[in-house]
Formats: C-alpha cells, sequence, structure tokens
C-alpha cells in the first residue's frame, strides 16, 4: 500500500500489525504448552490446578489475538481507504 501511494503510511498501521503478529506468536506457544501439559501429567502424576492456568493463558492469548486482529482489520480498511484513487 505504501508502494500504490508513493508515500509512507501511518505508524499507528505498522504498530497494529506487529502487535498482530506478536499475538499470533504468543497464541502458537500457548498451544503448544497446552499440548506438552498432558503429557508431562501423564509422567509425573495429575498436577491439576497446573492444566487450568494452561489453559487459562491460552484464553487470555486468544483474546487478546481477537482484540488485536480486530484492530488491524480496521486499522487495514483504513489504509486501504487511504490509498484508493480520489
Amino acid at each position: 500500500m505504501e508502494r500504490l501511494r508513493s508515500s509512507p503510511l501511518h505508524a499507528n498501521i505498522s504498530t497494529a500489525l506487529d502487535k498482530h503478529l506478536e499475538s499470533i506468536h504468543v497464541v502458537q506457544a500457548r498451544r503448544k504448552d497446552e499440548i506438552v501439559s498432558p503429557s508431562n501429567r501423564q509422567r509425573h502424576g495429575p498436577p491439576r490446578c497446573q492444566d487450568e492456568r494452561v489453559v487459562l493463558a491460552l484464553a487470555v492469548a486468544l483474546r487478546a489475538l481477537c482484540q488485536a486482529t480486530r484492530k488491524v482489520r480496521t486499522v487495514l480498511w483504513c489504509a486501504f481507504q487511504m490509498t484508493l484513487p480520489k
């Protein structure tokens, strides 16, 4: 879009994209933790409280990803509107 406009876009656009990518990485990490957690439980006994913390961390990460996705969709729509010819 910057190439179409021949000028840089607002800094908030790149910031929103960076936060969205960061949220994706956090969700991926929490999901890996969730996958690893049941395999550790079978070896060492059932630490049930730990499982709940892992699932809660995943839920928090998903909520942050949802918010970041909404924001980045809005920001990209605004950037698209700015690149359209008048």
